[in-house]
């Protein structure tokens, strides 16, 4: 009992710092793109419930810790494309179509290498122009609305120095009771049940290239891929076709309810994968298995949740997710500009994301992408070209001109001059050599 109890508690704290860390992320996604309260409280229900029972089906299946989350690069894409044209039934239809896809890299595996085939620094720094503008919410959120912003963002800097995980559900906490305190009235019962409402997904072609997308290479390539690197830096073999199979089913089936993505979770597997869950690696998956459950349990307070989001102003609650993607940011910008051959490529990426263009109805997120590809096939290009070009002529020494100098650590002593070297002191006569004794002979090999 002793030995189950560690893996179930670390499930626990895996399912409340993944849920409390960024649903506000999940909320402000699904209404920027044009969900109403309703469905946007029945979205967050949908991505909780879908990885709670993916982790589930997954841990017990494999015995192996895989821990499930939503999309939290998703919903910050989400933020950053705004409207799509269509409403929220093309945004639904993008969802649906992300799920495909994401179903169709585990079963075609070359798919899956084709996404794997982006550049690292360019898919990083697209991640990091998604992520930026709501990094940026705290600083706003300080100057609008500084009585309610000064807690949270001093609890955050209080707890992310002495107790990590805790800091931004801490800061959330210390928002509640900032809008507690300064709302009249509090939050009323009216809409905290759980619901799920239905929409008849739209496809649009700006909807399919500007969200879905995206929103597939974001969910790839900031969350499954960096989820199987978690799980094999801890020494297992996940499976990754029958994790994408199973997350990608469940995105697809939770998107006409409002679930964007759910995928192989990345920053909070190591609470399950790692020892603090279990020292024993093979009972690890108990605390994956917990963390979905819970997860699944937490996604029924939705509406409380939603309900929380509409009555404090906006800033406010991009403020708490802007503080939970900042460890995020500071990642994907270290990855972009690390490779220097690749580094302007990753920057223009980085400014078309962030500056949140839209043409011809697709979203800064696709243009971003498509730009810092053209830049880094044009600078292989120069590259090459640089390559090609024929070697500067060697440049002969006039014998006229005197040799410069050659600089020396120490002074070398003048040569002496030949005639006065003694003929006995250039070569002396070798010593005879005289036979070695049999005896002597044995003690040299001993």
């Amino acid at each position: 009992m002793a030995g189950l109890l560690q893996p179930v508690l670390a499930g626990v704290v895996t399912a409340l710092v993944g849920f409390a860390s960024s649903f506000t992320v999940v909320l402000a996604g699904l209404r920027a793109v044009g969900a109403d309260e309703r469905q946007a409280a029945s979205g967050l229900l949908a991505v909780s419930v879908a990885s709670g029972l993916c982790a589930v089906w997954l841990g017990l299946r494999h015995r192996l810790p895989m821990a499930i989350a939503w999309s939290t690069p998703g919903a910050a894409l989400l933020v950053a494309t705004g409207p799509v044209p269509g409403g929220w039934p093309a945004a639904v239809g993008a969802f649906v179509v992300c799920g495909a896809l994401i179903v169709a890299a585990g079963l075609f595996p070359a798919l899956g290498r084709a996404v794997a085939a982006i550049p690292g620094p360019i898919a990083a720094a697209m991640l990091a122009g998604v992520l930026l503008p709501l990094c940026t919410a705290p600083v706003r959120a300080l100057v609008e609305v500084p009585r309610l912003a000064a807690p949270v963002v001093v609890t955050w800097l209080v707890l992310h120095r002495f107790a990590r995980r805790w800091a931004v559900p801490a800061a959330l906490v210390a928002a509640a009771v900032a809008i507690a305190v300064t709302t009249p009235g509090g939050v009323g019962a009216h809409g905290l049940r759980p619901v799920l409402v239905l929409t008849a997904p739209e496809w649009t072609v700006p909807a399919v290239i500007g969200l879905a997308l995206p929103l597939f290479l974001v969910t790839m390539a900031a969350q499954n891929v960096p989820g199987m690197a978690v799980l094999t830096g801890y020494g297992y073999r996940p499976p990754l076709g029958s994790a994408l199979r199973v997350t990608g089913l469940a995105s697809a089936i939770g998107a006409p309810v409002g679930g964007h993505a759910v995928n192989l979770a990345a920053i909070t597997a190591a609470l399950a994968a790692g020892p603090d869950a279990h020292p024993d690696p093979e009972r690890r998956w108990v605390a994956s298995v917990t963390a979905g459950v819970g997860l699944a349990l937490l996604g029924l307070g939705a509406g409380v949740a939603t309900a929380l989001v509409l009555l404090s102003p906006p800033v406010l609650i991009e403020a708490v997710a802007g503080l939970a993607l900042l460890a995020a940011l500071a990642g994907a910008v270290s990855a972009a500009v690390a490779d220097p051959a690749t580094r302007e490529a990753a920057v223009v990426t980085f400014v078309v994301t962030a500056s949140g263009v839209s043409l011809l109805g697709v979203g800064g997120a696709f243009w971003g992408l498509l730009a810092g590809w053209l830049m880094l096939l044009l600078l292989r290009r120069r590259r090459e070209s640089d390559h090609a070009e024929p070697a500067a002529p060697v440049e002969l020494v006039d014998p006229a001109q005197p040799l410069p100098p050659v600089e020396s650590a120490q002074p070398v002593p003048p040569a002496k001059p030949a005639a006065s070297v003694e003929p006995a002191a250039l070569v002396e006569p070798a010593a005879p050599v005289e036979p070695v004794e049999p005896a002597s002979a044995g003690r040299a090999e001993r």
